[in-house]
């Protein structure tokens, strides 16, 4: 009798540490609280201040489950802190899962082409999800482009990668170009691609843009683009999208190029891949002036007649 009672204790205890056992596995995976898909930042602490954040942000029910079930599967990994994404009713299987596996969430700044130092340095400063302060870079050492980076990381880190970027394009340009080219070092194709960029917003008009200039360097003549003068009209503020006057055109500054002969002493902006590539492979020609309408469209002349011709019928135009 009493070993039918042990019997029967012992059975029940079974069912009892398997019913448990089931209870555990469906809350596990059961569907959380939180009614759709959020960001949030999970800051450095123990699983107890994890749970707690989870928690008062709705992602959990319950802390206590969440400890246990983070101590349970502890042979899984440990849990990062970050800003990750957590899906719409996430299970603590996924939340654990994301605590240990995820990516944390990329935030972007984007450096479009053909801004000065001034300009790249203060869309970074705006950048709100970076820290710290960065002063404006040397005017072309920045690669435009998009760059990610997560929450709280360091302007000056992202502007690093920016210039690190420019410096290998540049290289791998340089090794690959055209050796009939007239220049002589990367730093100034640079400064050349720096004013290509500004005079055409389409890639494919940049090569016979190039050629324009470099035709000029070979012969001896000034380059005369209205970028430069820009540039040292507003003192390295832009170098595009300003209107010129006749006394910015007589501007002594070393970058105007009105007024002075060959490449100026520097970069007037950061030039694109597109702009690097047209200055190391220009196109076939033979041509000394072009008329850039700024927004697409280019008319070449190899004198200084056909371009008379083309520029009063380029104002005609506009009137």
């Amino acid at each position: 009798m009493r070993r039918g009672r042990i019997v029967l204790l012992l059975a029940a205890l079974v069912v009892a540490a398997r019913l448990g056992h089931m209870a555990a596995e469906d809350s596990y995976d059961a569907p959380g609280p939180l009614s759709r898909a959020r960001d949030m930042v999970i800051p450095d602490g123990s699983t107890a201040a994890t749970a707690a954040v989870l928690r008062e942000h709705g992602i959990i029910r319950h802390g206590l489950i969440f400890r246990a079930a983070a101590w349970a599967t502890r042979h899984d990994g440990p849990l990062h802190a970050g800003e990750f994404v957590f899906p719409a009713h996430a299970s603590l299987r996924e939340i654990l899962d994301i605590l240990r596996h995820a990516a944390p969430v990329e935030h972007q700044v984007a450096f479009p082409e053909g801004l000065t130092g001034v300009q790249i340095a203060a869309i970074l400063n705006a950048a709100p999800d970076a820290t710290g302060h960065v002063a404006a870079p040397p005017d072309g050492a920045v690669l435009p482009q998009t760059y990610d980076f997560t929450l709280g990381t360091k302007r000056a880190a992202i502007l690093a990668r920016a210039e690190q970027a420019m410096h290998q394009a540049l290289q791998t340009a340089w090794v690959g170009r055209d050796p009939s080219v007239p220049l002589a070092s990367p730093q100034q194709a640079v400064i050349l691609a720096s004013i290509v960029q500004q005079e055409s917003p389409l890639p494919a008009e940049l090569p016979e843009i190039a050629a324009v200039y470099e035709n000029r360097l070979a012969q001896g003549m000034r380059l005369q683009a209205d970028p430069t003068v820009i540039f040292a009209a507003t003192e390295g503020q832009a170098s595009g999208g300003t209107p010129i006057s006749r006394a910015d055109l007589a501007n002594p500054s070393l970058y105007n190029t009105y007024m002075h002969a060959g490449l100026p002493p520097g970069p007037i902006a950061s030039p694109g891949i597109s702009a690097i590539e047209a200055v190391l492979h220009p196109a076939m020609s033979q041509a000394l002036f072009f008329v850039a309408t700024g927004t697409g469209g280019l008319v070449l002349a190899d004198n200084f007649q056909e371009q008379l011709q083309h520029i009063k019928q380029y104002r005609a135009v506009r009137k």
